[in-house]
């Protein structure tokens, strides 16, 4: 039993070392680093500069179907592409521009949202994914879902 004891314990303090392997700092690049005192190249992204973020449907009845258009402008120096946009639940679908979006140039994100089975108050995010800086947006929706009226 000692002998169990002394080389478990013998294998715990070499495992111990100092021999262990460090990342090393030129693993990972970031173009845009605090440190970076070059020309920074967030100052030529493309940036999302939206209408407002959060939309109120009000009061809806179960089983209603809305869309919402968030509105927004490409107010950087480079084209905007989207690359994605997922929402939090089945029960909202987001739909955005698929082609680069010149500087200047305004579009729109659909969100719909299925109230279905939904009563109570909601609130659903969408997440959009661009080649912005930072590159991820939150938009939101929010209402009440009412029983339908027999």
């Amino acid at each position: 039993m000692n002998k169990i004891f002394i080389a478990t314990a013998l294998l715990v303090w070499m495992s111990c070392g100092n021999d262990s392997k460090k990342a090393s700092g030129d693993l990972v690049t970031n173009p845009i680093s605090a440190t970076d005192t070059a020309a920074n190249p967030a100052d030529n992204a493309p940036i999302m500069t939206f209408e407002e973020n959060i939309h109120d449907f009000g009061k809806l009845v179960d089983g209603e179907v809305v869309t919402y258009k968030f509105k927004f402008k490409n107010t950087g120096k480079s084209d905007l592409i989207i690359s994605n946009a997922s929402a939090s639940c089945g029960c909202t679908v987001p739909s955005y521009p698929k082609e680069p979006l010149a500087p200047g140039t305004e579009a729109a994100i659909d969100v719909q949202f299925n109230s279905s089975g939904k009563v109570g108050t909601f609130e659903k995010n969408v997440t959009i994914t661009a080649n912005t800086v930072p590159n991820q947006f939150y938009l939101s929706i929010k209402g009440e879902v009412k029983a339908k009226e027999n």
